[in-house]
């Protein structure tokens, strides 16, 4: 589903949606406005569960959401314009909700929505964790293995569950990784026979599917999320950015909060994880021909929390055709391609940046060709490791890399 800026939307139609946050203590916990809206309304959307929670004094008709939900949704509501619609969503609909989805779709001034309290809230009441020093992972629709990205000794976690095997699936992790934490399973908070306690021993056989994971890490191993992985959290078979420019790489990349990167020539996709452990909103896409290097930026995207790392499996630049336009690209190999450069530097949207590292000759003077034509800045960095030499350490120097950041719009700092 595409979405529509507030210029593009035709003007309000009928009465507004009215979004009800609903908890699994239902229709008893709800204020009198909510109660009222949902009286009043003449169809009502939600999940099964939550329309079955609904009393007989709601007489709206009750449809419950289509199988896919999303491509359905302008159809659905355009097929009951001008009726008063009620949404039923659980708890807080703007929190991994549906009223984020219908802001986009109808636009923020079509929407009356009245909150309940969060499952996330009611657990930081349960377990008297600060709200705002509790880090959130959703696991609804959505890889777990973005809770690699968070966990570390002291911190604490609350995974939103898909189903009843999302605990067993989170002690797994947490034991495969060799993470030591304290486990609590919250089930139906809010509701009269709401239970929270330790992962029981029958797994999913035994936990309610309305739940959430509370996680408080002891003790492990954690990586940071600053540039400059060590080399050896990689899977890799030499194609890999080495740690030191790496960091220098990413400083040049200078990702920024919800950003997009194109990752080309992506070996290992270190540019693009290490992107995208920047910030939880940072987007990448991988590109990278060579079938079993593609699988290692897959699999090495998902052991370091970045699962969601996009990947495209073709020969730049054929392959970058359709890709969105991005607000960084990096080249780690293949910048000699004829109309590689061209075609990255064509795509960046206003005040994006190009770095290009290069390790050969080729490479190099095609990037002084480009610095001469379009500006921008050259530095060469060469790196040297202490290694054993018989029985005495010496420096072992690594290939010089020359670096070519420019960007498109404004000089080049």
């Amino acid at each position: 589903m595409s979405e529509r800026g507030s210029a593009d939307r035709p003007a309000p139609d009928g009465p507004p949606v009215v979004v009800v946050g609903i908890g699994a203590d239902g229709w008893t916990g709800l204020a009198d406005d909510a109660r009222r809206a949902l009286r009043d309304a003449e169809v009502v959307f939600g999940g099964p569960r939550q329309l079955a929670l609904l009393p007989g004094a709601v007489t709206a008709r009750r449809v419950p959401w289509p199988s896919p939900m999303l491509p359905a949704l302008p159809g659905l509501f355009d097929e009951h314009a001008g009726q008063r619609i009620a949404v039923l969503a659980s708890g807080d609909p703007m929190f991994h909700g549906i009223g984020g989805t219908l802001a986009r779709l109808l636009g923020p001034e079509r929407l009356r929505v009245l909150p309940h309290p969060s499952s996330v809230s009611l657990a930081c009441a349960r377990l008297g964790w600060p709200l705002e020093d509790t880090e959130v992972v959703s696991a609804v629709g959505r890889p777990l293995e973005t809770l690699h990205r968070v966990l570390a000794p002291g911190r604490r976690v609350l995974v939103l569950s898909a189903d009843a095997a999302t605990p067993t699936r989170v002690a797994a992790l947490l034991a495969e990784r060799g993470h030591t934490a304290d486990l609590t399973v919250l089930e139906r908070l809010g509701a009269p026979d709401e239970r929270v306690g330790p992962l029981p021993p029958g797994g999913a056989d035994a936990v309610d599917p309305l739940n959430i994971v509370a996680v408080h890490c002891r003790a492990g191993d954690p990586l940071p999320l600053v540039p400059g992985l060590p080399d050896d959290a990689y899977d890799h078979d030499g194609q890999l950015t080495k740690r030191e420019v790496r960091a220098l790489t990413l400083a040049r990349l200078a990702p920024t909060p919800g950003a997009l990167l194109w990752d080309v020539g992506a070996g290992s996709g270190s540019i693009g994880i290490e992107w995208m452990r920047a910030h939880p909103s940072c987007r990448a896409v991988a590109v990278e021909h060579r079938p079993e290097r593609a699988a290692r930026v897959t699999a090495n995207a998902a052991a370091l929390g970045v699962p969601g790392l996009r990947l495209v499996e073709g020969r730049a630049p054929e392959a970058l055709r359709g890709l969105p336009a991005p607000d960084a690209v990096f080249v780690g190999g293949g910048a000699t391609v004829p109309g590689m450069v061209e075609t990255c530097w064509r795509a960046l949207r206003p005040g994006g940046r190009l770095v290009v590292n290069a390790v050969t000759l080729e490479t190099e003077r095609l990037v002084g060709e480009w610095q001469a034509r379009i500006g921008g800045d050259l530095t060469r960095i060469q790196v040297s490791r202490a290694a054993p030499v018989g029985g005495f350490t010496g420096w072992r120097t690594m290939m010089p890399v020359t670096t070519w950041t420019a960007v498109k719009g404004e000089a080049a700092r």
